[in-house]
């Protein structure tokens, strides 16, 4: 018995989109993450991007539980001294780019190294309901209803 590596002429990647209207974001970031990855298809090779292309809609109404809207606070350095910041999720789905929270959470579970960053590529996170992508005829995908925790509202 051989163990299956898919090749590059097998890998066929589909369309996915999910809507993150009142969607718990832990949750959503999980499930965007294994499509991405492609761990949900029998012919998942570890070696080889076999993911799916995910587009998210909504982003900015994605909901976070307890008290992360105000505690987890992204932070960064500006290079100067004492040149440190941070924001809160909160203070960044208020702001001007809210897909970013989304974003910086499902990278965060995809692997580090060339083919995580190349997985990354093949997600797109916009802030309302449009997108550009109506050629490509994205199945729906619907993570609310996937499991009662899914969605708070």
């Amino acid at each position: 018995m051989k163990t299956y590596s898919a090749k590059p002429a097998d890998i066929q990647k589909n369309w996915i989109i999910v809507d993150a209207e009142d969607v718990v974001l832990g949750r959503l970031a999980s499930i965007i993450a294994l499509r991405l990855r492609g761990k949900h298809k029998p012919s998942f090779t570890p070696h080889m991007d076999c993911g799916d292309n995910v587009i998210v809609i909504n982003a900015e109404k994605v909901k976070l539980t307890g008290k992360k809207r105000d505690g987890d606070i992204f932070y960064w350095h500006t290079g100067f001294p004492g040149g440190i910041k941070g924001r809160s999720k909160g203070q960044i789905l208020d702001g001007k780019h809210p897909q970013r929270v989304v974003e910086k959470a499902v990278e965060r579970m995809l692997p580090k190294g060339p083919l995580g960053f190349k997985v990354f590529g093949n997600l797109r996170v916009y802030a309302g309901t449009e997108h550009p992508h109506e050629a490509q005829n994205p199945e729906v995908l619907d993570v609310a209803g996937m499991n009662p925790k899914n969605k708070r509202g």
